[in-house]
Parts: C-alpha cells; structure tokens; sequence
C-alpha cells in the first residue's frame, strides 16, 4: 500500500485457487450420474420435503400431486412458461398446471420451500468446506424483457438499449442462494442489501455481507453495524475513496489528502435513538429496509435521521476502508465470496434459458415466480450436487485415492454438466438405486496430474 499523489494504490491480489483443484473438480463431476432435472427435484424433495411448503391458499393443504407442483416450479425456473411446460412434461395439462399455479406457488410458499433446501445444504458435512455459514454476499442478475413485459422494465444504460430487470439474490458461503428480489433494471442496488440479510426463513447466522460496488452506501453502512451485520463490500477505485475523521486532517498529516470531511459527532447523538428505532422497525418487519433506505436516500438533506444514519455509515466505510487497505486477506475474502455468487448466476443463467433468456411477464408478481422458481431450482441443483460429491469423494477414499483436504474450499457444487436441463421434462418412474438409497456413482477416473 503506498499514498501516491494524495491517492490510495494497493497492488492487486494474485490468483489463490491451485491449479490441482480443477483436476480434482473434473474427476468428482466426472463419477456423478447423469439425471433429468425433473429427476434432481424429485431426489431433493424426497431428502427435504420442500413440496409441502406449497400449500394451498385456502385450505392450507399441500398439494396432492408433487410432480405438479415441481412442474409447475420448473415452468417459472426454465423461463419456459405454462403453455409449453404443459407440451413438454407428462403429468399434467396446461389447466392442471394453471389452476396449481395459480393456488399453490407463491411468494410466501416459495420462501418456504426455498429454506427447507438451504437449510438441509448447509447441514451438509462437505458444505462446511465451502465456508463457515456465517458470510454472504448478493448480486444483481440482468434479463432482457419483451413482449408484453416490455412495458415494466427498464433501460440501464449500462446494459444497452433492451428493457431488463433485474434479480437480486443472496447467496450463502456454502453457495447455496437464500434470498432473491426483483428490481426494475435501472432500480440501486444498495436499499435491497438488508432486506436479504433479515427476511429470510433459512435460519443462517450471517455476520459478514459482502457486496460489489453497486450495493454500496453510507447508509447501507450505518444500518448494518446497527442492526449488528459487518458490511464487507469489495472496493473498487481505492484511489477515489475519501475517509472521514472525528479530528481535523491536519492530526494525520500522511492522510490529510484522503480525509474527504469531519465526522459530526453531536449529529449522531441528537438522532441515535431514532436510529435505533428504525433499526427495531425493520428488523421485526414492521417496515422493510429497502423501503426506508429509499425514503432516507431520497431526502438525506432535509432529515436528521437521515443525516445521523449517514455519518454514521461514513465511520463505518472509513473502518472498513483502513481494514480493506491494511489486510490483504479481507481483500481476497470478499473476492472469493463475490466469486461464487457470480458462479451461481451463471448456473442459473444455464437454468433460464427458454425464450432466450427474455422474461415476458407483465406482472411483478409474475417476475418475481420466475426470480423465486429460479432461486429454489439453483438451491436444489447445488444440495443435489453436494450430497453426490460427498459420494463421490467418499468412493475415492475407499480405493485408496485420498484427495488433499486443502483443495475441497475451491471445489464449488455448481457444475451442471451433468444435469440434462433441456428437452422434455419427463418424470422417471423406475430409478435405480443403490443400497443407501441413492443413484449409482459412475466409473471413478484417476485425478489428473497437473504439470509442475
């Protein structure tokens, strides 16, 4: 880290996954059988029940047809939609499908079902692998929008001249995603970052969120630390971020140019206990974060609160700034959480593929099944291949081919090579399993050696 014209510079980080990992990667993935992804659905339901989340809107009552349901979930996760799902599956028609649709998957009922899955991933022994359980990090995923929807999305300027929306999911450090919302394409980021973080039923004990810098600001920092979250976001353009202190530059003359203002100490005090009430008020739900977070970004120069909860947010930036200059390993820590997030986007990009990956739902409601459908199918595909990797890698101790401890935190159980996610969606009657009640392994490969 030097100071070099009154700007941070920190040398990049080198590259830490070990070339050994992706051999190890390719000959696990290599012995997982093959399976429909109708198949996978009905594997997790039958180790974690997620179905019965979805239950009727009157009676309360899950449904009695399963596969319906699952089907039903995989017409919003695949983006193929009811009409064609019906056309392509062969347990129900388009009104069987329409009328479960219609009473059973719900965002209530979603969110359910979702934490069943996340919950039995993160109890998995592999998964501790992955990480501790107690970091997250969240991401904003852009669709296209056409048809008909095209009038509820929103052109980002970033993103072209195409309307999109955008699915902003949190994702756990044993890379399971635990939380999802769907944002208007040029909708911020940053307000939705807590909302992850407390409305969830997936009972994680999250202490550290990592973002990017679109999930970024003052108050997302003030709210956090209150609510007890260490905000942990990557940082990017080091050279343009401006500390604040509580004394005038001059006491740090080696800082002086980073010091971008004062911390108004007396701000903070005449307005903490309106900070706290907030804090109470969207950690019980009786307002949601990104609501509040909106209206105080809206007016942050007319409101107290507004004021306080920023200069607070400003010492917390200024802490984790110094932090992120200072310790290389919490720089690589949030690269590595960020990292898998963006995996898990790409395996549900390879899940949402029908119509081109063009959303054409008018409705939010109708968007947010798709964000929902998705969520749960990646979190099943990621349990599904977490439990066969551990079948996997218990096979090759078994025939004397340790696999190096060191190397199992790099191997991510989002591979879907070997999940048959197109054609039709047929569900399988007769699966063969083995004694354990699981799908025979296939033929074990040696690890390939990497070259020195």
């Amino acid at each position: 880290m030097r100071i070099e014209g009154g700007a941070l510079r920190i040398a990049p980080l080198k590259a830490a996954t070990p070339e050994e990992a992706n051999a190890v990667a390719e000959a696990l993935y290599g012995a997982l059988p093959g399976v429909r992804v109708t198949d996978l659905l009905a594997d997790v339901d039958r180790w974690t029940g997620f179905s019965e989340a979805f239950t009727h809107l009157h009676t309360g009552l899950p449904a009695e047809e399963r596969r319906i349901v699952m089907t039903a979930v995989l017409a919003d996760a695949t983006n193929l939609g009811l009409t064609r799902m019906a056309e392509a599956c062969s347990v129900a028609s388009h009104r069987q499908l329409a009328w479960t649709a219609g009473w059973h998957p719900r965002e209530d009922t979603y969110r359910r079902a979702l934490a069943r899955v996340v919950k039995a991933q993160q109890a998995r022994p592999r998964a501790r692998a992955f990480g501790a359980g107690t970091s997250s990090s969240s991401d904003g995923q852009h669709f296209q929008v056409g048809g008909a929807g095209e009038a509820v999305g929103a052109v980002n300027r970033h993103l072209g001249r195409e309307p999109t929306v955008g699915f902003y999911t949190h994702v756990s450090d044993r890379y399971a995603p635990f939380h999802t919302a769907v944002l208007a394409g040029s909708a911020g980021e940053a307000a939705h970052v807590i909302d992850g973080l407390l409305y969830h039923e997936a009972d994680l004990d999250i202490s550290v969120h990592h973002t990017d810098g679109g999930g970024v600001s003052d108050h997302v920092f003030g709210l956090a630390h209150v609510l007890g979250f260490r905000f942990a976001p990557r940082i990017p353009n080091i050279a343009e971020r401006r500390l604040h202190a509580f004394d005038a530059p001059e006491r740090w003359p080696a800082l002086a140019p980073l010091i971008g203002g004062r911390v108004d100490e007396a701000l903070i005090a005449a307005h903490y206990d309106d900070v706290l009430r907030l804090a109470a008020s969207v950690r019980t739900g009786a307002a949601s974060a990104s609501l509040m977070l909106k209206r105080l970004g809206a007016y942050p120069r007319q409101n107290g609160l507004a004021l306080a909860l920023r200069e607070i947010g400003r010492i917390e930036r200024t802490l984790w700034t110094l932090d992120w200059v200072e310790e290389p390993r919490l720089r690589r820590q949030a690269t590595v959480e960020l990292n898998k997030g963006e995996s898990r986007n790409a395996l549900a990009r390879a899940v949402c593929f029908h119509r081109l990956g063009r959303l054409r739902d008018r409705s939010h409601e109708g968007q947010r099944h798709r964000a929902s459908g998705l969520a749960l199918v990646t979190a099943a595909i990621v349990l599904w291949n977490t439990v066969y990797l551990e079948r996997a890698l218990g096979a090759m101790a078994r025939i004397g081919r340790e696999v190096d401890q060191a190397l199992l935190p790099h191997l991510a159980p989002l591979g879907w090579q070997h999940i048959n996610l197109t054609g039709d969606y047929l569900w399988s009657d007769m699966t063969p399993l083995d004694s354990d009640g699981f799908r025979p392994l296939q033929r074990l490969n040696p690890v390939r050696a990497v070259a020195a």
